[in-house]
C-alpha cells in the first residue's frame, strides 16, 4: 500500500521525538548504573505507570488479541486477563516489598533472601536465563509482530523490517536508557492509544463492515462475542476460565505477569521515588491494562471476521505474504490497510511506538541483568561505573540482534505465549512465599526452575503429550497439560525444599530485619532470634496482608466490573451496563476505605 506525504511526515516526526529524547537524556543515563538502569530512584507514580501501560502495548499485543477472538472468541481473553490477580497482588502487597528491598534488579532479591553458593548461582543463572534467553524469546514474538505488520501493509521483506524498526530502537535505548525510556514511554502511550481506539472508530464503520449493528448482527461474529465462555461447553469452560483463573494465575511465570511481582514491573516499582509511588503506578497499570486497552483490538478482531472469515481469505488478498507468517494474527494488519491517509500515518506510528516502548524496555531490563546480576557478580566485581553503563550499551545491542534473528525464523505469537506460560508452571508458588516463609531456600526455586523446564520440553517435543494428552487416547484431557506440569513442579519443589538444608539464622535475621514481611511464616525465626537476644522486629503494627488481600480482592472485582461495563457498551446493552456501573461504585467505595486501612498498617 502507498503511504501519502502526511503519513510519511506524522512517522518521521515521531521518530525524530523519541531519538531527540534519547539523545537529551543521554549524558545524565550515562552517569552511572543507578542512572542508566533505574533513573536514580527519582520517578513518580504516574509517569511509572503510563510506561508500564506503553510497555505491554507491543505490537505483537494486538495481533494476540486478535488471533484469540478469531479462533476462541472474546472469552478466550481469560487466558491472560486471569494475570490481574496477580497485578492486584503486586499492588497491595508486594510493590511495598519490593521498594523496602532497594534492590538494583529483582535478583538482586536471591542475595538478599538466599545464602551461600546455591543463592549466588541462582541470580548468575537466571541472569542469563531471564536476560539472554527468555528476553530474545519475548523480544522475537514482538518483532514478528512488526515483521506481519510490515509485509502487510508496506510490502516489506522480513529482514527489511527487523532491520528497520531495530535500528532507531537498539539507538535510542542504548543512549537513553531507562530515563529515556519512560520519558519516551509518555509520548508512546498516548500516540499508540490515540492509533488504537482511532483505528478500531474508522475499521467498524467502513462500507465492508457496515458499523456496530452489522457487527453484531452477522452470524460468525456473534458465536465470538460473548466475554464469559459457554457454562454448558465443559471442555471450554474449564480452558477458558476455571484453569486460568483458578491456576494459572498463581502458578505460572510470565514476562510482566509473575506472582509476587518481578521483571520490568519490578524495575519500575524500584525506580519509583518511594513505597506509595510503587504502589499507584502498578495500580494505574493494572486498570489500564485489562479494564479499558483491549477493547479497540477485539472490535477491530470482530469487525476482522466480516472482512476475512478465514485464512484463505487473507492469503487471496495479501498473496505475497510469506506461507509461514499467515496466521489469524494477521487479520489486525490486514484490517489497517484499509485506513485513509492521515490516520493510517498516526496508526503507523502508534504500531511503531507500541514497538519501541516494548523492546526499549526488554533491552534494558534484560541488559541490567547481565550488568547487575552476571557481570558485576561473575566477571568484574571491581567493574566502575563507566564500565558497567558502556557493557550495559553492548549488551542492549547484543539482544536486539539475537532477538532478530530468532524473529525470523517465527510463525505465531501465541505458540510463544504458550510456551512461556508452560515453561515458567508451578514456580508461581514459590515467588509468593518465598517473602513469607522462611522455610524456601534457593533450591526450592532451582528445583522448580528445572523441574518445569524440562516437563515442558518433553511434553512439547515427545510422543508424552499424545501419550498423557490426547482427546482420544491419552490418560488425561488436553486441558489437563498446565495442572499436570503445575502440580509434578510443585511436589518436587517442596521435595526438594525440605530434603535440603534451611537458610541460615544470619541470612533469614537479616533479611527479616530489612524487609519485616511479618506474618505466622516467620515466626520460628521470629522467636529464635528473640532467644538468642537478637532484635530483629522494629514495628509492632499489625501484619498488613490480610487486609492487603482483601484489596486486592476488591481491586480485581472493580476492573473486571469496569472491563465488563466497557464491553457492553460496546455492545449497546444498556442493562447490563448499568448493573456492571453500579457494581463497580460499590465496589469503588469499598477499596476506598480499604485501602485507607492498609496505608495505616506498615508491613
Amino acid at each position: 500500500m502507498d503511504l501519502s506525504t502526511l503519513d510519511y511526515g506524522i512517522i518521521f516526526i515521531f521518530f525524530a521525538i523519541v531519538l531527540g529524547i534519547g539523545i537529551y537524556v543521554s549524558k545524565k543515563s550515562g552517569a552511572s548504573s543507578s542512572e542508566f538502569f533505574l533513573s536514580g530512584r527519582t520517578m513518580p507514580w504516574w509517569l511509572l505507570g503510563l510506561s508500564m501501560v506503553a510497555t505491554t502495548f507491543s505490537t505483537d499485543t494486538p495481533n494476540f488479541v486478535t488471533d484469540v477472538v478469531r479462533t476462541s472468541g472474546v472469552s478466550g481473553n481469560w487466558s491472560w486477563w486471569c494475570f490481574l490477580l496477580t497485578g492486584m497482588l503486586t499492588v497491595f502487597v508486594y510493590a511495598k516489598l519490593w521498594r523496602k528491598s532497594n534492590v538494583k534488579t529483582d535478583l538482586e532479591f536471591y542475595e538478599l533472601r538466599y545464602g551461600g553458593a546455591p543463592g549466588s548461582f541462582l541470580r548468575k543463572f537466571r541472569a542469563v536465563y531471564l536476560g539472554v534467553l527468555f528476553n530474545v524469546i519475548t523480544m522475537s514474538a514482538v518483532t514478528l509482530a512488526a515483521i506481519k505488520i510490515g509485509g502487510v501493509m508496506l510490502g516489506l521483506e522480513p529482514w527489511e523490517t527487523v532491520i528497520g524498526a531495530g535500528v532507531i530502537t537498539v539507538i535510542f535505548s542504548a543512549l537513553g536508557g531507562f530515563k529515556g525510556v519512560v520519558y519516551t514511554d509518555f509520548i508512546l502511550f498516548f500516540v499508540a492509544m490515540v492509533g488504537a481506539i482511532g483505528a478500531a472508530i474508522y475499521l467498524v464503520n467502513i462500507p465492508e463492515v457496515g458499523g456496530m449493528n452489522a457487527i453484531l448482527t452477522n452470524d460468525l461474529v456473534q458465536s465470538k462475542m460473548d466475554i464469559l465462555p459457554d457454562f454448558s461447553d465443559k471442555k471450554a469452560f474449564i480452558t477458558m476460565m476455571v484453569i486460568p483463573l483458578a491456576v494459572q494465575w498463581w502458578a505460572t511465570w510470565y514476562p510482566g505477569g509473575e506472582p509476587g511481582g518481578g521483571g520490568y514491573i519490578a524495575q519500575r516499582m524500584l525506580a519509583a521515588k518511594n513505597e506509595n509511588h510503587a504502589i499507584g503506578a502498578t495500580f494505574f497499570f493494572n486498570i489500564m491494562h485489562y479494564a479499558l486497552r483491549p477493547w479497540p483490538w477485539i472490535l477491530v478482531a470482530l469487525a476482522s471476521l466480516v472482512v476475512y472469515p478465514d485464512i484463505a481469505s487473507i492469503s487471496q488478498a495479501f498473496p505475497n505474504v510469506p506461507a509461514d507468517k499467515l496466521g489469524h494474527d494477521l487479520a489486525y494488519s490486514a484490517m489497517l490497510t484499509k485506513l485513509p491517509s492521515g490516520l493510517l500515518g498516526l496508526v503507523l506510528a502508534s504500531l511503531v511506538a507500541a514497538y519501541m516502548s516494548t523492546i526499549s524496555t526488554q533491552l534494558n531490563w534484560g541488559s541490567s541483568y547481565l550488568v547487575f546480576d552476571f557481570y558485576k557478580q561473575q566477571i568484574n566485581p571491581n567493574a566502575t561505573e563507566k564500565q558497567m553503563v558502556r557493557v550495559g550499551r553492548l549488551s542492549t545491542v547484543l539482544l536486539m540482534v539475537l532477538s532478530a534473528f530468532l524473529a525470523l525464523a517465527m510463525q505465531n505469537a501465541m505458540a510463544v505465549f504458550n510456551l512461556l506460560i508452560s515453561f515458567g508452571a508451578g514456580t508461581g508458588l514459590i515467588f509468593i512465599f518465598r517473602w513469607f516463609w522462611w522455610r524456601i531456600n534457593a533450591w526450592s526455586e532451582i528445583s522448580a526452575m528445572f523441574a518445569s523446564g524440562i516437563l515442558s520440553i518433553l511434553i512439547a517435543t515427545t510422543s508424552l503429550k499424545e501419550v498423557l494428552f490426547d482427546p482420544t487416547s491419552g490418560v488425561f484431557p488436553d486441558w489437563a497439560e498446565l495442572p499436570f506440569i503445575v502440580v509434578v513442579t510443585s511436589i518436587i519443589w517442596l521435595v526438594a525444599t525440605f530434603v535440603t538444608q534451611p537458610e541460615s539464622k544470619e541470612v533469614l535475621r537479616s533479611f527479616y530485619l530489612k524487609i519485616q514481611p511479618g506474618g505466622p511464616g516467620w515466626t520460628k525465626v521470629v522467636l529464635e532470634a528473640e532467644l538468642d537476644q537478637v532484635e530483629i522486629v522494629t514495628s509492632n503494627q499489625k501484619w498488613s496482608v490480610p487486609s492487603g488481600i482483601t484489596a486486592m480482592l476488591l481491586a480485581v472485582s472493580l476492573v473486571y466490573s469496569i472491563m465488563f461495563t466497557t464491553g457492553y457498551w460496546i455492545y449497546g446493552n444498556t442493562t447490563l451496563v448499568l448493573i456492571f456501573v453500579g457494581i463497580a461504585i460499590l465496589l469503588a467505595f469499598l477499596l476506598y476505605r480499604t485501602w485507607g486501612r492498609l496505608k495505616e498498617l506498615v508491613i
